[in-house]
């Protein structure tokens, strides 16, 4: 388990907060040039190999991470030991906001799905500037309720779309959003249960439903990479 303090600090740049691009693309961006520096002073910046854990469900975080490269998926265990992936985050994501605000212990696991590199800001520090800075304030909330609405979407499409459908938008999303090599194929690669997990399915299931997919040639395959070939007939999959 992927431990928050200095100590286990694996690799500590000199990267200062306010000169980090990625800041643009979460709640940080509403901190004042000083509010930064202090939280470039007190944050501590660290690089995660792929499969390893950032947190575990049930864990106190006392903080945030910010993703400055690569991904990592969010999950849930549910009752029966299965595995819910509930979301994928991104480059400039932060981690951890709501268990912080609601000061409670972590609702989810963070996996790395790559290398990634990942900033931890202390919880005293945040917390400050969600008492100071009422701009601070409200872009946190504005993420917070874009999560919500995020999580209502994918209540609605468990209960109403089929699984080859669900399946379809995973592969559609994850070209839209992480792109794909100059080969072609997805730059985010998951195993067959990630994708299982992502739709709420069993692995046999996924399986099946891509290897229809790959017959009737709108993916191709090379191992774990998928290659797609036909968007429109995705985006046509019912």
């Amino acid at each position: 388990m992927f431990q928050v303090t200095l100590q286990n600090t694996i690799n500590e740049t000199m990267s200062k907060c306010e000169q980090c691009i990625v800041r643009q693309f979460n709640s940080l961006k509403a901190l004042t040039k000083d509010e930064l520096v202090r939280v470039s002073a007190c944050k501590t910046s660290r690089f995660i190999k792929k499969g390893e854990v950032i947190f575990d469900e049930g864990e106190t975080i006392n903080g945030v991470f910010c993703v400055k490269d690569g991904v990592c998926k969010l999950s849930k265990l549910s009752a029966n030991g299965k595995d819910q992936i509930v979301k994928l985050v991104i480059k400039g994501n932060l981690l951890g906001q709501r268990s912080l605000i609601g000061d409670e212990a972590s609702n989810l696991s963070a996996t790395a799905l790559n290398d990634m590199e990942v900033c931890f800001i202390p919880k005293s520090e945040i917390i400050w500037d969600l008492k100071k800075n009422s701009n601070f304030s409200m872009e946190v909330m504005k993420n917070l309720a874009h999560d919500l609405k995020e999580a209502d979407n994918v209540i609605v499409n468990m209960a109403q779309k089929s699984v080859k459908q669900r399946l379809a938008e995973t592969l559609i999303y994850i070209m839209d959003t992480f792109g794909a090599t100059e080969e072609g194929m997805l730059k985010v690669i998951l195993s067959r249960e990630d994708y299982a997990n992502v739709v709420g399915t069993a692995t046999e299931s996924a399986i099946r439903i891509l290897s229809q997919f790959k017959k009737e040639g709108i993916i191709s395959t090379s191992g774990k990479q998928i290659k797609i070939e036909d968007l429109e007939a995705l985006k046509r999959i019912e």
